[in-house]
């Protein structure tokens, strides 16, 4: 697996869904605490949004570091764009500024 095709695959779930989430685990199993608290925020502002368990898909896992040029999971995804990690997602779960993303997106049920 060539990383331009973990590439591809990386731009085939972002098109997917308004909103994508890159975890270690999924959102009902989170296999790391950072990735429970960004999927447990999600949550809280009752979001649509698609997970990707980076531990089935090593390469896309590596291809994303220099793709979002961002080392660290999880990485939220709103509208194709970076939005950051749990501290972040967090931050502005805390601030009401995620909810107002993800209701700009359409992807507030």
């Amino acid at each position: 697996m060539s990383e331009t095709e973990a590439i591809e695959r990386i731009k085939n779930h972002l098109s997917s869904s308004p909103v994508v989430l890159f975890m270690k685990g999924t959102p009902d199993f989170p296999q790391c605490g950072f990735s429970a608290q960004t999927a447990a925020a999600l949550k809280a502002c009752n979001a649509k949004f698609t997970h990707v368990n980076i531990f089935e898909d090593p390469e896309v896992r590596e291809a994303l570091k220099s793709y979002s040029n961002w080392p660290t999971f999880p990485q939220l995804y709103v509208k194709g764009e970076l939005v950051g990690g749990c501290d972040i997602a967090v931050d502005m779960f805390r601030s009401g500024e995620l909810k107002e993303l993800l209701e700009e997106a359409g992807a507030v049920g």
